[in-house]
């Protein structure tokens, strides 16, 4: 393997700042909505008693899980010591801040009056996952700072098999912390298991690596740098290897839900219900985001594919989001159940499937925090060596000779 020459791109072209400015302005429509909630009270939302947690809380939560895991590569690299990654190190845990940061804005617009973070930032309530998670989400763009530091800082080189070990341990963390957060919610039935914090983590390698492949094939394809099949094939390999991760683990929830009774009635309505969940679950979720993308990852013909590669990333993306909103929203909607064994009723929707519908507000909001990350990315890699000049095989893959040529 040559040794690696990292550039800037340029950003002149026209294409570039037309692509900055949609982005700015889904960004603008996005504040504007959290002015518009924050200003008319969150009755104006989908939102009720019932759904508290929207679809701004899907795009939060769905951007925090995937910055965990666009930092799969940098770890391979570092940790693992797979050589062909780390030429995309870099890269890999800048797009991990940029997805936190987009992630932790939805999450704080959309909870209202932000100019009281500061209270959850001083005051901890360590009995609350909330607590924990302030504390590793502010611990995960410090440690990602740092070791990015030690990548792109020839000197601190010898430092960053160090910083990319913490990293990978306190990535675990935050994904287990936010997975937590809903397997500690007992009252709810869909939520309660302690399979959802692994089965989260594993979620992250998917739609973490999915937005890495995004970033990586637009951003050659529209620079015309160089980027070989080898890489192109190793990523395409390593995603379908995470969409059957995350497969496994969802079968295996539902199967254990199936096994015990009181669960029944939740996972009817999850799975065989006449609803929009089970619509997301069977066509969004299984279809669209897993049983397409194997077949493209797997499949000889399309094999190194960039076009097709990049296909499969969006339906992982797609399929993802149908997955958060199936959780959180769905696992809402199913009525608690207060008296077990008991039928409920009352005039405050006891008992009852709650209803639901996004308003654009909610999914401008969301949409915006998306914006955020790609911006923060398309302007680091204008101003600073993020990037490789060169991706071709001779610079991944370390048993290219030159009769490949």
């Amino acid at each position: 393997m040559k040794p690696t020459t990292f550039r800037e791109i340029d950003g002149t072209s026209k294409g570039y700042y037309v692509l900055l400015g949609l982005l700015g302005l889904i960004l603008a429509a996005g504040l504007g909505s959290a002015y518009y909630m924050e200003h008319n009270g969150h009755w104006v939302t989908g939102m009720n008693n019932q759904i508290v947690w929207g679809m701004p809380h899907v795009f939060a939560v769905f951007l925090i899980v995937a910055a965990s895991g666009a930092l799969n590569v940098a770890s391979i690299s570092s940790v693992f010591g797979k050589t062909s990654y780390k030429p995309l190190a870099p890269l890999s845990g800048l797009l991990a801040i940029a997805l936190l940061i987009g992630g932790l804005m939805v999450l704080v617009l959309d909870l209202g009056r932000p100019d009281r973070l500061i209270v959850a930032m001083t005051y901890y309530n360590f009995k609350s996952i909330f607590a924990w998670n302030m504390i590793l989400y502010n611990g995960f763009l410090a440690i990602v700072i740092i070791y990015l530091w030690t990548m792109m800082q020839r000197k601190m080189n010898k430092y960053s098999k160090v910083a990319g070990f913490f990293a990978f341990i306190w990535r675990l963390a935050l994904t287990i912390g936010t997975g937590s957060i809903f397997g500690f919610i007992v009252a709810r039935q869909y939520y309660d298991a302690a399979i959802m914090a692994p089965m989260f983590v594993v979620m992250s390698f998917s739609f973490g690596l999915a937005f890495m492949l995004i970033v990586l094939l637009a951003t050659y394809q529209w620079t015309g740098r160089e980027i070989g099949s080898h890489i192109v094939s190793r990523l395409q390999r390593l995603q379908g290897l995470f969409v059957a991760a995350v497969l496994l683990f969802v079968v295996i929830f539902h199967l254990t839900n199936l096994y015990a009774t009181q669960h029944h009635g939740v996972e009817n309505f999850i799975l065989a219900g006449d609803n929009i969940y089970s619509g997301l679950f069977w066509v969004g979720y299984l279809l669209l985001g897993t049983v397409f993308p194997l077949i493209i990852c797997y499949a000889p013909a399309f094999r190194a594919s960039i076009g097709w590669t990049a296909a499969a990333a969006v339906m992982v993306i797609a399929g993802g989001l149908s997955q958060m909103y199936m959780i959180i929203i769905g696992g809402q909607a199913y009525p608690m159940d207060l008296f077990p064994g008991k039928d409920v009723s009352s005039s405050f929707y006891d008992g009852v499937v709650a209803s639901y519908a996004p308003s654009a507000p909610e999914v401008a909001l969301g949409l915006g925090g998306t914006a955020v990350t790609f911006i923060a990315v398309m302007i680091a890699i204008k101003v600073l060596r993020f990037l490789p000049l060169s991706l071709a095989n001779s610079q991944t893959d370390p048993h290219y000779s030159a009769e490949e040529r």
